[in-house]
């Protein structure tokens, strides 16, 4: 029985990559300026445009998929016999993950045989699509689905993410911080350095003094956390700020090794909730 890898727009990953290797893609939407959009990796809106909006006041929001739009995509596969591996969202983050479950027994009471497996990746972003890299480059080399499934479920609680904002203003409108703290740390320049914990939620590790520094910080994690770089594919995602991914590539660079570093943009998913400025490491780790 063939598989299918099934992720969604949250993940990150390089559109490039996404078609090459046939991995289905399930779209987020969001509104902006009165706008409804379909998160579409920048084709309908341009991620720069996007965050051009936001420094210029745009507030925009997010939708979650619908159970309805997971059922009617997993059916696709599974009316042609194929089983399907579908790598979400966090749970913590987002109620999507909860509709693809939903999806899943209401296909099940009608096609028992129907082959789903639903995965709460317990990430976001691109942490999320580095689960959906390996699952494909697993899938590439004949490993079963439970193969997969197992290697993933062993293995999400290890996908480090260090991201750091250069605004608190965003985190404030989502409710994670104080209006106090966010009007404090932007007269203090102070500089987020934020996580995702085992439970797929996000936690501020760190309020750093300048911007820089905060990058600098990114990679003392990485350096300290990170294990048998030669072997791993890093990701570094961004929200418009390229010269900042750039600068923390060269420090990554600088003292080791890795596989192959990838710089990518960072969608407006969690965009909508970071805001402009946001810079964002995945890497495996011994532990969270």
């Amino acid at each position: 029985m063939r598989t299918t890898l099934i992720t969604d727009s949250n993940c990150d990953l390089p559109v490039e990559y996404l078609s090459q290797n046939n991995i289905h893609v399930i779209p987020f939407t969001y509104q902006l300026d009165g706008i409804n959009y379909t998160d579409d990796f920048g084709k309908s809106l341009g991620h720069k445009e996007f965050y051009d909006a936001l420094r210029n006041g745009s507030m925009p929001t997010t939708a979650q998929i619908t159970a309805y739009t997971f059922e009617n995509e997993f059916k696709k596969f599974c009316s042609k016999g194929e089983s399907v591996i579908y790598i979400g969202f966090s749970s913590a983050l987002s109620g999507s993950f909860n509709s693809s479950v939903m999806a899943k027994n209401s296909i099940l009471e009608d096609m028992p045989e129907a082959n789903i497996t639903v995965i709460d990746s317990k990430s976001a972003s691109i942490g999320q699509g580095l689960l959906v890299y390996y699952a494909s480059e697993m899938l590439k080399k004949g490993k079963s689905k439970q193969e997969i499934v197992e290697w993933i479920e062993n293995n999400k609680l290890k996908i480090n993410h260090w991201f750091t904002i250069d605004s608190l203003d965003h985190l404030k409108r989502g409710g994670r911080i104080s209006a106090t703290s966010a009007t404090i740390g932007g007269l203090l320049d102070v500089k987020p350095v934020l996580n995702v914990q085992n439970d797929g939620s996000l936690n501020i590790v760190k309020k750093i003094r300048g911007r820089k520094k905060s990058i600098k910080t990114l990679y003392e994690e990485y350096k300290a956390r990170v294990i048998n770089p030669e072997e791993q594919m890093i990701y570094i995602n961004h929200g418009d700020c390229l010269e900042d991914a750039e600068y923390l590539k060269s420090l990554i660079l600088s003292e080791t090794a890795p596989k192959d570093i990838v710089i990518n943009d960072l969608g407006p998913i969690i965009g909508t909730h970071t805001g402009p400025g946001m810079v964002l490491v995945v890497f495996i780790g011994k532990e969270r």
